[in-house]
């Protein structure tokens, strides 16, 4: 399978780390790269992004087979993994860096995401109402090595069979 057959998604739902490394056992992700995207200062470092002036968000890049495993399954992986009612915050993780955001690569990942989204608000899962952003994707920048698949490298990853 070539690249170009691949889809990517990219989502923010908190810190990365923990992100990436739920989206990186799924059958049909080939491939989830950690870094920034929504801000306005081109190429930022991750203390950069932490210290909070640049606008980006914290997000898992992911490129995937749309045959193997649909955008659809990975909005529900997003919606079950983290709260999209806490602005900015996740946990303890407080700030603009860790917002809830879907940004979307193609219209069809926008109409899914605008649905499902809708289909969460009123399911009643959640008491207080969702805040998560649904954007246009913009430049992503990859953060530094020692961020990617973070909780593997450093024996903490919780998927691990």
């Amino acid at each position: 399978m070539t690249d170009k057959n691949l889809e990517k998604a990219t989502f923010g739902a908190g810190c990365f780390w923990n992100v990436e490394e739920t989206f990186r056992h799924i059958n049909g992700v080939k491939s989830t790269a950690v870094g920034f995207m929504g801000g306005g200062v081109p190429n930022p470092t991750y203390k950069m992004v932490c210290g909070g002036n640049t606008g980006h968000a914290e997000v898992v890049q992911i490129k995937f087979n749309p045959s193997e495993v649909s955008y659809d399954t990975l909005l529900n992986i997003f919606w079950e993994n983290h709260d999209p009612t806490t602005m900015n915050r996740q946990g303890p993780d407080v700030g603009e860096q860790y917002r809830s955001v879907i940004f979307y690569h193609t219209s069809e990942q926008k109409q899914l995401g605008e649905r499902s989204k809708e289909n969460i608000e009123k399911s009643g899962k959640f008491s207080n109402p969702i805040v998560t952003k649904i954007i246009p994707a913009e430049e992503f920048y990859r953060a530094e090595d020692y961020h990617q698949q973070y909780l593997a490298k450093h024996d903490l990853d919780t998927h691990h069979t």
